[in-house]
């Protein structure tokens, strides 16, 4: 059994933390070698220690999902299709970890004093530019490449606004992975009230908010899988919100010092375990109810490790870029996937080696155009959305004395 150690820490330069989602940010650093542990934030500190390891299991969550679009692409045929569905037909739930993971560094990062218009103007700044840059690539692609959708203006301006998931028939418009950002706009939006609660509701009541959520969640899943709402809810933000809540809900626990959860390797083989039970389940939100558990108790327990200086394979500085790639990669893998039909065909079915190639050769045109996305668009877009507010900031008496201010996202 693992718990946060709740050790107040003295005050220094702001530490980053692992961001959410494959939209949010892996600002993560790694501590230098032979450095002391870092430790949980007590009440009323101004900073929190980064979280690398959630930034290496985020690209593991975003890997999941490449492995899923890849079999349902058709890569491969007999046997290996029925290892990439054994492997990676439970892949979607990669976008759950992601959600649940999203509320948890929110929540783990935000602090009294932090602007509700800063915080979405930050969020904004971290998902934009790469968002409208693979909106513009998967509509060039529509007009330029055969058998591509080409949406129509009323869609194109739904996708842009990320309003697109809460209408089933356009949730897949443009870059079809966005449907993801829409949610994540949703929750972004609802942040702020949920921040304010968490922090009135005390351990016991962030607990059992944490525990309506696990309920709403399987109600959702029961529900989808008897037929009994209008449409599928996949995709509807506001059936993902509970997702989102149950991270920042345990991300509270731990900040007060009172999550007990198991350690590290045992959540990480529940999470697995829940992983392959999926194919038991009905396909779509069902899936979530067998994951909601290990992903939640595994989130966690890679952050007490991070603050208490457990071993952690997630921390690897290799996993960590990777992790700091992650939205671009998840943002740009799927257009790379449906530009490839043009060559290799709808379903090829190709053999077990023919298929390896095929995927290796996306999987590494994928990963360079997320590294050009990150070093070209993400990174130098963020900087120039934030670079006023932050010379405001500076220029302030308030933030020259109080260099240990800690920003949400």
């Amino acid at each position: 059994m693992t718990t946060a150690t709740g050790v107040t820490r003295t005050p220094q330069a702001p530490s980053n933390t692992a961001e959410a989602g494959p939209e949010a940010e892996a600002e993560s650093s790694i501590p230098a070698p032979g450095a002391a542990p870092a430790r949980a934030p007590g009440r009323g500190t101004a900073a929190v220690p980064s979280l690398p390891s959630l930034t290496g299991l985020r690209w593991m969550a975003a890997l999941l999902v490449f492995g899923l679009h890849v079999r349902n692409f058709g890569y491969f045929g007999g046997t290996g299709a029925r290892i990439a569905t054994w492997g990676f037909g439970a892949g979607a739930t990669g976008v759950s970890f992601f959600f649940i993971l999203s509320g948890f560094v929110l929540m783990w990062s935000a602090r009294p004093g932090d602007r509700v218009l800063g915080f979405w103007r930050r969020r904004v700044a971290r998902i934009y530019p790469v968002h409208l840059v693979t909106a513009a690539i998967a509509l060039l692609m529509g007009f330029t490449l055969a058998h591509q959708p080409k949406p129509t203006l009323h869609q194109g301006l739904a996708n842009v606004l990320l309003a697109h998931s809460w209408w089933r028939p356009w949730w897949q418009t443009l870059d079809p992975v966005s449907w993801s950002l829409a949610c994540e706009a949703f929750f972004y939006a609802v942040f702020p009230l949920l921040a304010f609660l968490l922090r009135r509701l005390g351990a016991r009541g962030s607990a059992v908010l944490a525990a309506v959520s696990v309920v709403a969640v399987l109600v959702l899943a029961w529900a989808d899988a008897h037929h009994l709402m209008s449409q599928p809810v996949t995709s509807f933000p506001a059936a993902r919100l509970p997702e989102f809540v149950l991270g920042a809900a345990v991300a509270r626990l731990v900040l007060l010092d009172r999550w007990r959860g198991p350690s590290l390797e045992g959540s990480l083989a529940l999470a697995i375990i829940g992983y392959f039970l999926v194919p038991q389940v009905t396909a779509g939100y069902p899936t979530n109810a067998c994951t909601l558990i290990g992903f939640t108790l595994l989130i966690p327990a890679a952050a007490v490790a991070d603050i208490r200086g457990l071993p952690s394979l997630w921390r690897h500085r290799r996993l960590v870029r990777l992790g700091e790639l992650s939205f671009a990669f998840y943002m740009i893998h799927l257009l790379v996937l449906r530009a490839g039909t043009n060559l290799l065909g709808r379903s090829p079915h190709f053999g077990v080696l023919t298929g390896l190639a095929a995927t290796a050769t996306a999987f590494a045109v994928a990963l360079g155009l997320a590294w050009a996305l990150y070093e070209g668009v993400e990174s130098p877009g963020r900087r120039l959305l934030l670079r006023r507010r932050r010379s405001a900031k500076l220029s302030t008496p308030a933030a020259q004395e109080d260099p240990a201010a800690v920003r949400v996202g």
